[in-house]
């Protein structure tokens, strides 16, 4: 099967949030099929070099298969959390979009 390169976007949606200094994202395929390559290709360590720039510690993933899910548990990336941050967002909501640029090798569309 080709696989060609594009955003993590194009193939999944995710939701975060944050508890003190911890971010907290879910990823899920649009397409439940998709799972085994987004297992294969979204790692604990591309996912914590991707937010290295932050801080981040450690990145714990979670394999939920029966709802063709995962959540990432992600240390020391909110520099200092919500109090002690003096970023503008300290919150954790906005790293789904950091994690959803990710690039992934997926089949074409329509394929």
């Amino acid at each position: 099967m080709e696989l060609i390169e594009m955003p993590l976007h194009a193939v999944a949606h995710a939701r975060a949030g944050d508890k003190g200094n911890r971010g907290n994202i879910s990823l899920m395929p649009y397409d439940p099929a998709l799972y085994p390559l987004l297992a294969e290709q979204v790692t604990e360590a591309r996912v914590l070099a991707l937010f290295a720039h932050r801080g981040a510690t450690r990145c714990i993933r979670y394999d939920l298969p029966l709802i063709h899910a995962f959540n990432f548990v992600i240390d020391d990336v909110l520099e200092g959390g919500v109090n002690g941050s003096l970023n503008l967002d300290g919150h954790g909501k906005s790293l789904s979009f950091r994690l959803l640029s990710l690039p992934v090798r997926m089949p074409p569309p329509g394929s």
